[in-house]
């Protein structure tokens, strides 16, 4: 149960920021074709890159022992931390991404690489907080899916604003998530 809480508290941030560059890249008018290409790259890369984190934690954890779990808290209030900069000038970047959404072949892989690593950020959490790594996979999988399509479709009736609001909530619910782990932790002492 605990490992289900922890991985849904990690989902639902995730799931915010996989919304905001969706519908960024929505707003590019994609055809159906391009949008279902599109979802694919991002699950495909949003689920593959927590098996990477999840390695290198679980072996890192192996290593840092009962520190392990701390760890892993500060890495998902990094991942926090890293969603509530500044992003870079809104022109540019949807530019890029519409760029990037009509890439073929290894150009593909721009893409995919730019919207997972806070997936990567995340699976390391998870691989140190001793997560399964099947749940958590599946689970992220699932909503990057959801979440690419639902953001692809709307991104043209979607304000600015709330796309930039998303990435901000999704911040600071990982900023939550990191810091109610840590009082959990704490209060096992």
């Amino acid at each position: 149960m605990r490992q289900l809480l922890i991985t849904a508290g990690l989902l639902l941030p995730l799931a915010l920021d996989t919304f905001a560059l969706a519908a960024a890249l929505g707003m590019a008018g994609l055809e159906a074709r391009d949008r279902l290409r599109v979802t694919l790259v991002f699950t495909a890369f949003e689920a593959g890159m927590p098996i990477v984190g999840l390695l290198i934690g679980r072996a890192a954890g192996s290593f840092l022992g009962v520190w392990a779990g701390y760890g892993g808290i500060a890495f998902i209030f990094l991942a926090g931390v890293l969603l509530l900069r500044p992003g870079q000038d809104e022109k540019d970047e949807t530019r890029r991404l519409k760029l990037l959404a009509h890439a073929r072949g290894l150009a593909i892989l721009d893409l995919g690489l730019s919207i997972s690593v806070d997936e990567l950020t995340i699976g390391l959490s998870a691989g140190l907080l001793g997560l399964s790594i099947l749940l958590t996979v599946v689970w992220i999988g699932v909503q990057a899916f959801v979440a690419a399509q639902i953001g692809l479709r709307l991104g043209n009736r979607v304000a600015k604003e709330f796309r930039e609001r998303a990435e901000w909530v999704a911040g600071v619910a990982l900023i939550f998530v990191a810091v109610a782990l840590l009082a959990l932790r704490l209060a096992k002492l």
